[in-house]
């Protein structure tokens, strides 16, 4: 009998590249994609597993590099889907040209949900599958300074929570929200933000125990989980810091340092 079939985004570095490790060791064939060439010699470490792995270079930010991706499935059916692919740029957001921020919103966000709409509509009608999407603890936090990126992971984690209601009677469905906090991965040096507290911080957590951390919970069924107990506290106080505190707060960590 064939594989499952799992299709990881943002899988060329990463979380997306160990979540992707993860499920080629647990016996899944894969789709890999990323846009960016990388992806192909991220595929190739995967087939050390050995499962099928087919990489995919595709702009995720577009309706077409969402259709392309799911043209590669060749109608097979997709048993689980790691919707990780995300992006966002440090600084003042009146700095910012209209490209950056919106290539932000529509991969964050616009590619995200249709991926999500996609894969999902198929997983209900046949009441089986397992979907993870990365949201994050900065969508709990008025992201001063990360403004786009911070309101764009409210709006997965929001979506996530009311999708997980909306298909609640598909019991051999799960729909699983993965809530990491900063992660040292590329996403500060490609975003600019190498000259912030928070892109120095040596104490950023693991990508590997972070992809870890959400696999278990996908296995287990669970709705969402925050990755990392410092990050659990973060997400507790949210619900009781007023906003403008919180704001401030981030302003600290991402705010562009000077040169002094």
């Amino acid at each position: 009998m064939a594989n499952k079939l799992a299709i990881v985004t943002g899988a060329s570095t990463g979380i997306g590249f160990e979540l992707a490790s993860i499920a080629a060791k647990d016996g899944y064939d894969l789709i890999v994609v990323a846009d960016e060439a990388l992806i192909d010699a991220a595929a190739r470490d995967f087939e050390q597993f050995g499962t099928d792995v087919q990489s995919v270079e595709a702009d995720l930010s577009t309706i077409t590099g969402v259709d392309t991706l799911l043209a590669a499935a060749s109608g097979r059916q997709i048993d689980l889907l790691c919707a990780n692919a995300g992006t966002g740029t440090g600084g003042a957001f009146l700095d910012q040209d209209v490209a950056t921020w919106r290539h932000a919103v529509d991969t964050n966000v616009t590619g995200t949900i249709y991926l999500v709409q996609r894969v999902l509509r198929d997983m209900v009608a046949r009441d089986d599958g397992k979907i993870l999407v990365t949201g994050s603890i900065a969508g709990y936090i008025p992201g001063s300074f990360n403004a786009v990126y911070n309101a764009t992971k409210a709006f997965v984690d929001n979506f996530t929570e009311a999708l997980r209601n909306e298909i609640k009677e598909s019991k051999g469905v799960t729909l699983t929200t993965l809530m990491p906090g900063p992660v040292d991965t590329e996403f500060f040096a490609r975003g600019d933000m190498l000259d912030t507290q928070v892109g120095q911080d040596p104490n950023k957590a693991d990508p590997a125990d972070v992809a870890k951390d959400g696999w278990d919970a996908i296995m287990a069924g669970k709705g969402h989980i925050v990755s990392g107990w410092k990050n659990k506290l973060q997400v507790a106080a949210a619900g009781v810091v007023p906003q403008k505190v919180l704001a401030e707060l981030h302003r600290g960590m991402a705010e562009p340092r000077s040169d002094d």
